[in-house]
């Protein structure tokens, strides 16, 4: 299967599921990069959830008992503290938020791309296939279903981003926003998209990103865009970003600063207009 030898530089997988049908991946250096650690102590809390972990914030006030936003993590997944601070703050806006653990227990570790590590990066993409992640997300919204939630609103931030696309497809969510996706096929995906979902979706979107780079933004723009999608697309870019800026971004630069944030207003207000 070939990829990039670089893994560094841009990185492409073809990764192979158990039933030998092979979905086409593409990732990048900072796919794989922790980023910056944002300041801040967590408040929610780990519940199990259809068996499955998850990090779980609460609003404090009252809120519709019917609606949950799920947060598709990136592969550091609901571990890391970046991520953790991100559901607190849809919690904070109102929005009961659950990050599901989809990787068993067995996230990338922050250092995974270190020099001297041991992390085997491929091994680790073959570990964490669809169709071993999948079924964590199923149980999730199995259970929720069973405790009365009948809205479910769905963000993910680059690995995350394609099982978005995934519910939507199925019409799992009702509303769906991905920042920064990855494996994503452009532009098959998107023509499915319109074509099977009916969740208004928006794309937060970046300058520097070799994985959803200009093309595919542009092409998402042709295809989704001047009311081609009937219930609702929109994409944001921000300028002097890259690819992860949504999660862990730098926020000592004033550009990746206001991307961040103007990603999480613009996902807080799409979730409340829909």
């Amino acid at each position: 299967m070939p990829f990039s030898q670089n893994i560094r530089g841009t990185l492409i997988l073809h990764a192979c599921q158990a039933n030998a049908s092979c979905l086409r991946m593409s990732l990048c250096q900072d796919c794989f990069s922790p980023g910056v650690t944002h300041k801040g102590t967590p408040q929610g809390k780990w519940e199990k959830i259809g068996g499955v972990d998850c990090y779980v914030g609460t609003p404090t006030a009252d809120i519709s008992k019917d609606a949950v936003v799920l947060y598709f993590a990136d592969l550091f997944g609901p571990q890391a503290v970046n991520a953790q601070l991100m559901v607190d703050d849809f919690a904070s806006s109102g929005f009961k938020t659950i990050a599901m653990d989809y990787f068993g227990g067995d996230p990338a570790p922050p250092d995974g791309l270190d020099e001297g590590t041991k992390f085997d990066l491929w091994g680790w993409l073959g570990r964490h296939s669809p169709n071993v992640t999948r079924p964590y997300i199923d149980k999730v919204v199995s259970a929720l279903a069973t405790q009365g939630v009948t809205t479910l609103y769905g963000t993910g931030y680059c690995f995350g981003g394609r099982y978005v696309f995934d519910l939507a497809f199925d019409n799992v969510l009702k509303v769906a926003v991905v920042a920064h996706p990855s494996l994503l096929e452009i532009p098959k995906d998107l023509e499915t998209y319109i074509a099977k979902s009916q969740a208004p979706l928006l794309i937060n979107s970046c300058e520097i990103d070799p994985v959803f780079h200009l093309e595919a933004q542009a092409k998402a723009d042709e295809v989704l865009g001047s009311g081609n999608f009937k219930p609702g697309y929109k994409r944001n870019y921000f300028p002097g970003c890259s690819h992860g800026f949504a999660v862990r971004g730098d926020m000592s630069n004033p550009e990746v600063k206001a991307g961040k944030e103007g990603a999480f207003k613009a996902t807080i207000e799409w979730f409340s207009k829909k």
